[in-house]
């Protein structure tokens, strides 16, 4: 959520924004190129997500036809792998790749992967962080003078902080999931030796994505900064 107004700082998102555009091009070209490449196996993403779960000894995780177009994910609540139309019926590359993440998450999961369990632990206070980030923050700008400003503004800043550290939980859980599924992929030989590399691929531009978004939340961060001690 960007801040309403121009100021010099808002160079700073520049660079960051672009990042951002490349990294949605990117997942979006790379899965549009695989999508249309069948696995050579022939299982659709909600096969593949079954059979990996059960051969991990993971019981009670159902898979199911989520909405949108990239909307897969794993509900760690609600035990299920979601997955998006097109790669749950989908028996491509792209879909194969991503069946296999999403049980990667699920994975982690039954490990007690400690990032999953911090990142889902402070998820409810992030949301609220980084909706009343802002807001405050502004309020301690514009409209109220001396300390009470500066303080509302420090509030703003921990506030969003909280989005910061919830990116940077998120980068790792993203990495180790990925790296899950390939070992999955290779070792359980549903996708060919000449399809790893493309597997790989799509996982890869998927992960730039939480990379784009972390370096947008520290832009957001350091703008704040630097507006508040503009104050000083």
């Amino acid at each position: 959520m960007p801040f309403l107004f121009w100021d010099p700082t808002m160079i700073l998102l520049i660079p960051a924004a672009l990042f951002a555009l490349f990294a949605q091009f990117r997942v979006k070209s790379t899965y549009a190129r695989y999508s249309r490449v069948a696995a050579a196996n022939g299982r659709t993403g909600r096969e593949i997500a079954e059979f990996l779960l059960s051969r991990h000894g993971i019981g009670g995780v159902g898979v199911v036809r989520g909405q949108g177009f990239l909307g897969d994910h794993y509900n760690p609540m609600k035990k299920v792998v979601a997955l998006s139309p097109q790669n749950h019926d989908g028996r491509s590359i792209a879909a194969a790749a991503i069946a296999a993440h999403e049980v990667g998450h699920a994975i982690q999961h039954s490990k007690g992967y400690a990032p999953l369990r911090f990142r889902h632990a402070i998820l409810p206070i992030t949301n609220l962080g980084s909706m009343l980030a802002f807001p405050v923050f502004i309020a301690g700008f514009f409209f109220v003078q001396g300390a009470g400003g500066k303080t509302l503004m420090d509030v703003g800043i921990m506030l969003f902080s909280l989005a910061v550290v919830f990116q940077a939980v998120t980068l790792p859980v993203e990495f180790n999931a990925s790296s899950r599924a390939m070992n999955a992929l290779r070792s359980n030989g549903i996708l060919a030796a000449s399809e790893i590399k493309a597997g790989r691929q799509v996982l890869s531009a998927a992960a730039l994505t939480y990379v784009a978004a972390m370096a947008v939340t520290l832009t957001h961060l350091l703008r704040m900064v630097l507006l508040r001690g503009s104050r000083d």
